[in-house]
């Protein structure tokens, strides 16, 4: 009788916390500096059907992610976005970014970009605004490597950039 009154309360707690569940609207972003390759390594990790929504929105058509009704346009536009929407300000000069590549992984894809000529790291400014436009609870958090340190930042549609001085 233990077990069922056991059984029952485990069931009926699953049950009524899947009504009340609150769908969470954030992406990670990763980004190291490499002195030796004088380089900012970074991964923008977003959920891609919040990504697919917000693109299908803003560019007004539908757009298809990690299916087989991916189309080059598609990606192109995906790249665009996030390009646009992440801004790096590093030793307070704007630096010019090389999109990589990108790679779905379960229900989330991972945008590879990388900046070059950074001899030193003294400062980092991070606007990350991708899905605010979308997702009033949209929240971006930041973690920053470097040989010496780790930080992070979380950024909200209130306040969407963050500085990070290192010296």
């Amino acid at each position: 009788m233990k077990f069922l009154k056991i059984l029952i309360f485990v069931c009926s707690f699953a049950l009524f916390t899947s009504f009340t569940a609150h769908k969470f609207y954030v992406s990670i972003t990763k980004i190291e500096y490499i002195k030796e390759k004088q380089s900012l390594q970074i991964i923008t990790q977003i959920f891609t059907d919040d990504l697919e929504d917000a693109l299908s929105e803003r560019y007004g058509r539908a757009v298809h992610l990690d299916s087989p009704k991916e189309t080059e346009a598609d990606v192109e536009l995906f790249k665009k976005y996030v390009l646009d929407r992440l801004t790096v300000l590093v030793n307070a000069k704007p630096v010019t970014y090389k999109f990589i590549g990108h790679k779905y992984d379960i229900d989330q894809v991972k945008a590879y970009i990388e900046v070059t000529g950074i001899p030193t790291l003294e400062s980092i400014e991070i606007e990350n605004t991708i899905l605010m436009d979308k997702f009033e609870s949209q929240q971006n958090i930041i973690h920053l490597k470097t040989s010496k340190s780790r930080r992070s930042l979380v950024l909200e549609k209130e306040n969407p950039k963050g500085l990070l001085n290192f010296e």
